[in-house]
């Protein structure tokens, strides 16, 4: 069976995961990290990619963006490799592949999981041993949320907006929310929904996006099509 492209839709809230190849590190020490990150916050504007949230693993980067266009994730990849993959190359002294050969993305409905995202994007370096807390890491946008600093690589989305009416009350209350990790059960929703590239939201929202793009939104019903008659419909 072929494989269906990526759901990439213009404008909408994406869900991304980029995998290290062979699950070697990609980020060895501080440079390759602010490599990375210098280069995205370089690059994503070029290509009109909005960048909501992230954590950059010594194996594996985490996203959440809105793409302008259908094409602007692909082209911002393409630049990225071209960018940190020679520099990291040139810097250890190695060639060859660093990534999987694709990146893993869904649509995900803000309205529902907006927060959600954030918060198993910047709980993934805790989970993986890196840090205490989600604060504690550098390499996250997590310090941004909380007020800590100001990350110049995120553009902020109007949902995190919605958390209070100034500066102050956006980052208490999330700070809040950041205090507990994502439940187990959401976590893999939204994990298994990256890497099988179903959309994730309710069904109004994945009917919706099924008029924008000719890609299919999500999986096609389990069992057999029911055969119709003139007369009735036969299971």
């Amino acid at each position: 069976m072929a494989r269906l492209p990526r759901l990439v839709v213009a404008g909408q809230l994406h869900l991304l995961v980029q995998r290290s190849h062979g699950h070697s590190p990609v980020f060895r020490g501080e440079n390759d990290f602010q490599a990375y990150r210098r280069a995205l916050t370089e690059l994503a504007p070029q290509h009109q990619v909005a960048v909501h949230a992230y954590a950059l693993l010594p194996t594996q980067v985490w996203l959440l963006v809105t793409p302008s266009t259908a094409t602007a994730l692909s082209r911002l990849w393409q630049a990225l490799g071209r960018r940190f993959g020679a520099d990291y190359n040139r810097r250890h002294g190695r060639s060859g592949v660093l990534w999987e050969g694709r990146f893993r993305t869904t649509v995900v409905d803000p309205a529902a999981h907006l927060l959600d995202c954030c918060r198993r994007i910047e709980w993934a370096p805790v989970r993986a041993g890196l840090a205490d807390t989600p604060a504690d890491y550098a390499w996250s946008s997590a310090a941004h949320h909380m007020g800590q600093r100001v990350d110049p690589l995120i553009t902020e989305h109007p949902g995190y907006w919605a958390l209070g009416n100034t500066p102050f009350e956006r980052e208490a209350g999330y700070r809040r929310l950041l205090d507990q990790p994502l439940p187990a059960a959401i976590e893999r929703r939204l994990d298994d929904a990256v890497m099988k590239g179903w959309a994730l939201g309710g069904e109004a929202f994945v009917r919706a996006l099924g008029e924008l793009t000719d890609r299919r939104p999500g999986p096609l019903p389990r069992g057999r099509p029911r055969k119709v008659s003139a007369n009735k419909t036969v299971p």
